[in-house]
Order: C-alpha cells, then structure tokens, then sequence
C-alpha cells in the first residue's frame, strides 16, 4: 500500500484570531502565515496539505475522520479543545493515523488548566511552546516518522 502524500493540518477554536488574539502570548503571525508555514515544510518533503480551522468541534471531527481516506498523518492544535475534548481524542485515535500536537505558547507555564492534554497520548510528536515556527518543526518530525527517517 502506498502512503499518501498528504497531511491534515487542523486548528481548533480561536486560532482564526492569530495575529489579534494575545499577540503577546501568540505573537502576531496568523492563521494564514501558519497554513503557509507547513505547506511550505511539507512540499520541501512532497506532501501536500488540506487544512481546516473550525471553532466547531463536529467540523474539526468530521475532517479528522475524513483525513483516513487521503491523508499519511495529522497535525493539530486543538487550542482550547486540548483540555476539554474527549470525543476528540476519540476521533484521532479512531483513525490511527500518526499525530503531531503543536502549541504555540507553552501550556506548562500557563495556568494550571491547561497542563492536561487529552491529545498528548495519541499523539507521535509534541511541539510545544516554540511559537508559530514550532508547526514547521512538527511537520519535519511526523514526516521523519512517516517515512521511516527519524532518528532513533
């Protein structure tokens, strides 16, 4: 079987107001420099991206389930979803397919709620406070993983 040459980017609620929302936490990147960001890491791999930011969890479930037909793996920031969402969790670990999780900020040093992931065991690959940069760097490690180049 041959993998497809595709990944799922997926942004959950409130990540439509990068560049306005907090810039002082989230910068003043925005939504579409990050879709720019790992378009551009992916094709220097050969893959393509479809990307969907939704402040509507169906939506983010729905393209998630979808990403099991055409897609080799899934990167997410499930913003606030991160630390509330069990059916999300659910879905990425009902289409097996490998995940990064990215947070632009660093959860752990943010308030206490937001230490717990419900993503953080399906996923592959963790970015982590590294700022709008940190998509491209999770990209580069999923597709290591993927394509059986990461190192061990």
């Amino acid at each position: 079987m041959t993998v497809p040459r595709r990944l799922l980017l997926v942004n959950g609620p409130n990540l439509n107001l990068l560049g306005v929302r907090e810039p002082e936490v989230y910068g003043t990147a925005t939504l579409a420099d990050v879709e720019r960001s790992v378009t551009d890491a992916a094709a220097a791999r050969g893959f393509e991206v479809r990307a969907v930011q939704s402040n509507h969890e169906g939506v983010l479930i729905d393209a998630i389930h979808a990403a099991r037909e055409d897609c080799a793996g899934i990167v997410i920031n499930p913003g606030g979803l991160t630390h509330t969402s069990v059916v999300l969790r659910d879905a990425l670990s009902g289409v097996a397919l490998p995940v990064a999780e990215v947070h632009i900020s660093d959860v752990m040093k943010r308030e206490p709620f937001r230490h717990h992931s419900y993503v953080a065991d399906v996923a592959l690959v963790h970015v982590i406070g590294e700022g709008i940069p940190g998509y491209a760097k999770a990209v580069r490690l999923l597709l290591d993983a993927i394509t059986g180049q990461a190192e061990g």
